[in-house]
């Protein structure tokens, strides 16, 4: 006997973890939410064709409507929410009614600690609610968790990500592989890392942060630079038992010096400014609106994505070095970009483990509920590319 899985969302995301789901997770059956029918739809027939099975169903749900959410949870072994982070906090409170085990997308880290709260509720109600899945935080999380647990003392974790063109072009050297809000969402505020054992906050392109990072060829050069989120709540798990902790984006050059300029020039604000005769605009939107269309992947874009982590510390009573590093492409069979496997198969894969039983019951953060060996054995199924090095 197989499991139930839901996904709330019927996009690129949420498609790719549904296959996923479909594939690696003893399915019975993998329903699609979505409030467009025909998106929903649309994401359970590439699941079927890709699969050559029916195993997945589109149907029509508003994430809103509690009643209706409920209804469509109940069950459910677990599903995964690939909808805007705000909406998350109301679908855990849901998830619980339900009794459906959780994970989602995330994006938003203090919305992250409104769902860990939950965790007394999600106990009782036995279900597992995992936040902030995804490429990074949650792959960067998984992939520091395992580093770190290849040493007997780690001390100092380094995470560098990014989803980049695999031939970059203007404007930005860069197009969008996920929403656009999501991308100002982790651009403008604060990043939270460890330095010297301890919680700080920087504020994202700061200019004493940037770096340039080596890759290998035809990659080369990249720029990396402090953006928000991409931490979660990896701080606050391992304060004071590590020296360091941070991540930092990667992107082409001049990227940085291009979103900075914005950033300095308010463009990123979304507080309303008053542009006469009683009309008043949100900066951050009016770019969202003039940028989205010239950032769109053309039919020939094909994307890649980078998690690096480097973990220093001891093994054995020798100084030691953990490298891990995930180097994915565009994958010409299936069609599904790197970002779209890297983002919805880590949240699959959270979701796979929860229905199976393998993580607690309860509301935890993805590096304290996965174990990193026990992910990385899941994406060695999935044939993505990973190095591992121990010096």
């Amino acid at each position: 006997m197989g499991y139930r899985y839901g996904v709330l969302g019927g996009g690129r995301q949420g498609t790719a973890a549904a296959y996923d789901m479909a594939r690696f997770g003893e399915a019975d059956e993998v329903v699609i939410g979505d409030m467009n029918p025909e998106a929903a739809r649309r994401a359970a027939d590439r699941v079927n064709a890709l699969l050559g099975r029916d195993v997945a169903r589109g149907v029509k749900v508003d994430v809103t409507r509690e009643g209706e959410l409920v209804e469509l949870l109940e069950g459910l072994d677990s599903f995964l929410s690939a909808v805007p982070y705000w909406l998350n906090p109301q679908i855990a409170k849901a998830a619980i009614k339900g009794r459906a085990s959780m994970c989602d997308l995330g994006g938003n880290t203090p919305l992250v600690f409104e769902q860990l709260k939950l965790d007394p509720r999600a106990k009782e109600a036995g279900i597992s609610m995992i936040p902030d899945c995804g490429q990074v935080p949650g792959m960067g999380n998984s992939l520091a968790a395992y580093a770190m647990s290849l040493l007997d003392k780690p001390e100092d974790v380094f995470i560098w990500d990014g989803g980049i063109a695999q031939t970059p072009r203007p404007p930005f050297n860069y197009y969008l592989t996920f929403n656009i809000v999501g991308l100002t969402n982790e651009y403008y505020g604060t990043a939270n890392f460890i330095r010297d054992g301890k919680i700080v906050e920087l504020p994202t392109f700061t200019e004493d942060e940037y770096e340039r990072v080596e890759f290998p060829a035809p990659i080369g050069t990249l720029e990396a630079f402090v953006a928000g989120g991409g931490t979660s709540t990896a701080p606050w798990t391992y304060q004071g038992k590590i020296r360091t902790y941070q991540n930092k984006t990667l992107r082409y050059p001049g990227h940085f010096r291009q979103w900075k300029t914005l950033m300095d020039a308010g463009m990123l604000e979304e507080e309303p400014v008053d542009l006469g005769d009683g009309l008043k605009v949100s900066p951050r939107h009016v770019l969202h609106t003039v940028l989205e269309p010239k950032m769109q992947p053309l039919p020939d874009d094909k994307d890649l994505v980078i998690v690096r982590v480097k973990c220093l510390g001891e093994k054995d009573g020798q100084k030691a070095e953990a490298f891990v590093e995930v180097m994915d492409y565009f994958d010409e069979t299936t069609g599904f970009t790197a970002m779209e496997r890297t983002t919805g198969w880590h949240g699959s894969i959270v979701a796979i483990l929860m229905a199976r039983g393998e993580t607690p019951r309860g509301a935890k953060p993805v590096e304290v509920a996965v174990p990193g060996d026990l992910f990385v054995s899941e994406m060695r199924k999935r044939g993505i590319p990973l190095t591992v090095k121990l010096t």
